[in-house]
Order: C-alpha cells, then sequence, then structure tokens
C-alpha cells in the first residue's frame, strides 16, 4: 500500500511537469503559426486568441496520450537508473506487479482522452472553423477598433480610430491610408459617422478633414480640405456557409453517416484512447534501464515506438478513409500489433529477472 502511495504520487508529480511541458511547446508553436497567419494579413488579429484556444482543446488527447506514455517512462527508469528495482526483483517481486498501478494511474487520462476525442474536439474543430468564418466575414466597419490600425478585407486601405462617441456609428480622430492606381491618398478628419445609402451601400462619412494624395518617394504631394467626404466599406457578399469536414463533425453524426471519411475520422478518435491505455503498459518493459549505460537510448527507443504508432494510426485511417482498407479489419490491426509487442517485451523482461532471481540465490 504504502509502495502504491508513494508511486501514484511520483507518476502525478511527472505527470504535471511533462504536460506543462508539452501544452508549453504547443502553445507556442501554435501562436508562432497563427501569429504568423495574422501578419501576413491571413487572420484577423482579434481571432488568434480564440483560434488558439481551440486549438489547444484539438491537441489535448494527443497530448494526455503522451504525457501517460513518458510519465511511466520517466519514473520507472529512474527506479532503474537508482538500483531500486534491484531490490524489488531481490525481494521476490515481478515486473507484472508494476501492471496494477499504473493502470490505475493511467485511467482517468484514458477517460479524459476518449471524452475528448470523441467530443470536446470535434466540437472545437467545428467552433474554430465557424468563428474564422464570422471573423473573416465582417465588413470594413465592423473591423475599425478604437486605438487600433486595422486593414480592409481587401488588404488596400489601414483605417485608424482614436475614439467612438455615443453609439458606435459616429467615431472622432480618423485616418485613413489607400494606395489606388500606384498613389498614396491620406484622409485625416476630427470626427465622422457610418452611413447607410438607400441602395444598401455602406459608407464612412468623414466631416472636416483633409486628404493628402501623391506618390511614394516624391515630394509633389497634392493636399485638399473638405466639409464632407464619404469613403464607401467595402462589404463582404452574401455568407456561404464553409464546408464542414469529417474532423468537425461529432461522433454521432460520424456513425449516422457512415462514408470512408468519417469512418476513417471515427478510427482515428476510438484510436486515441487505446493507444493511451497500449502506451502505457508499453512504458514498463521499456524503461528498462542498465545503471552503467544509461536511459538516453530507451528514451529514443521508446520516442521511436511512439512515432510508429502514431503515424500507423494516421495511416490506416487514411487508407480507411481511402477505401483501401474495411474499417472492421483496420481499426484493431495497429492496437493487437503493439499489444503482441508488449507482451512480447514483457516476457523477455521477465525472462531476464527470473535469471537475475536465480543468480541472486545461487
Amino acid at each position: 500500500m504504502i509502495f502504491r502511495r508513494a508511486l501514484q504520487r511520483e507518476l502525478t508529480q511527472a505527470a504535471g511537469a511533462v504536460f506543462v511541458t508539452l501544452f508549453t511547446v504547443m502553445a507556442t508553436t501554435q501562436s508562432i503559426r497563427l501569429l504568423g497567419d495574422a501578419a501576413s494579413g491571413k487572420l484577423a488579429s482579434e481571432a488568434v486568441i480564440a483560434l488558439l484556444g481551440f486549438s489547444a482543446l484539438n491537441y489535448l488527447p494527443v497530448l494526455l496520450s503522451l504525457t501517460v506514455f513518458m510519465s511511466v517512462m520517466l519514473v520507472v527508469s529512474r527506479q532503474y537508473k537508482d538500483s531500486e528495482m534491484v531490490v524489488w526483483f531481490a525481494s521476490g517481486q515481478s515486473l507484472t506487479a508494476w501492471i496494477g498501478p499504473v493502470l490505475g494511474f493511467a485511467a482517468p487520462f484514458v477517460f479524459i482522452v476518449a471524452a475528448l476525442s470523441l467530443g470536446v474536439s470535434p466540437w472545437a474543430s467545428n467552433q474554430a472553423a465557424r468563428y474564422k468564418e464570422n471573423v473573416e466575414s465582417r465588413d470594413d466597419a465592423a473591423r475599425i477598433a478604437p486605438g487600433a490600425f486595422k486593414e480592409s478585407a481587401g488588404g488596400d486601405r489601414v483605417f485608424f480610430v482614436e475614439t467612438v462617441e455615443g453609439d458606435a456609428a459616429n467615431v472622432q480622430n480618423i485616418f485613413i491610408s489607400s494606395v489606388q492606381q500606384g498613389k498614396l491618398g491620406v484622409m485625416v478628419s476630427r470626427r465622422g459617422f457610418t452611413e447607410i445609402a438607400p441602395n444598401g451601400d455602406k459608407f464612412l462619412v468623414m466631416v472636416s478633414g483633409r486628404r493628402y494624395e501623391g506618390e511614394a518617394g516624391r515630394l509633389d504631394f497634392k493636399s485638399m480640405d473638405f466639409e464632407r467626404y464619404s469613403v464607401r466599406v467595402q462589404q463582404k457578399s452574401e455568407r456561404v456557409e464553409p464546408e464542414t469536414t469529417p474532423k468537425q463533425l461529432s461522433t454521432a453524426h460520424l456513425l449516422a453517416a457512415r462514408s470512408n471519411p468519417n469512418k476513417g475520422e471515427f478510427l482515428w478518435r476510438i484510436g486515441l484512447p487505446l493507444s493511451a491505455l497500449t502506451l502505457s503498459l508499453l512504458a514498463i518493459p521499456l524503461a528498462f534501464v542498465n545503471p552503467r549505460v544509461g536511459r538516453s537510448v530507451n528514451l529514443v527507443l521508446a520516442f521511436l515506438i511512439y512515432l510508429v504508432y502514431s503515424n500507423s494510426i494516421s495511416i490506416t485511417q487514411a487508407w480507411v478513409a481511402q477505401g483501401r482498407v474495411g474499417f472492421y479489419s483496420a481499426w484493431w490491426l495497429v492496437h493487437v500489433a503493439m499489444v503482441l509487442l508488449l507482451l512480447g517485451l514483457f516476457f523477455r523482461r521477465l525472462a531476464v529477472n527470473s535469471v537475475f532471481r536465480a543468480f541472486a540465490r545461487a
């Protein structure tokens, strides 16, 4: 009982450290990608935080599976490294005695991975696609935000509004920069408001301002004052609902519409919790470390096995989606292969340990 409590505590601490590290790496790489898209104009800057949250929900099942695998690997390999496993085997205990505590530790993670992959991640993918479409479908007037430079949907104008007074239609201290026929035009005004014409076109009306026009790099700019200047706001055409991919469908919809792409997506979703369970047990024999050598070799081997396992699930998903392999023939194939590898590694370690105990008794 004391051993189980100590092991659970050590596994939990290792899982916390591993998950924070993996999540930080994922969040950093996704932030760089999203910020790059925002900087290049492919994505609205205000959508970065929301899409980062949805992306995190999509990656959580994979991160948790890898967390369980690496946590068990680190804890068991430390036991070998500090020669605690030698005492364990010399006292008559077997390597299989680790299965119960490891399963007790991994079971909550497996259930969470199943809930995420079957329910939360599809919802997050769907919401991310809809949110991105909603942001990109806004007209230029909706893009304007006080105190921030905003680019128009067409990329040919830059708006700046200092403050908003009263309702959102009245603004103060306006700056608009546009390029037309190779000439740069800059307009400034103390105040303005949005106006809708009888034909439905929307305009940003600037009052009591000045316009500068010329070519970049030259000094012959034209300047004129105006009492009223209307800038037509570019509006999006009628909104078209984005195409829904199998990744965005709920699990119930996947089971109802049994097309090959839907079957492939369902295979991936059920494969994540199964792989998390298998990897947690596979880490026990893989974590063997010779104290005189170090544990880097085994960690590299474990990482390669994880890559092969994960990529094999992706390959079978693609085969099922393409109709090259039937779903009922593919969903268990990779997992059974890994279970056989698991049994083989366990038998090998048990045989070595039995020889060690016989030698110790002699």
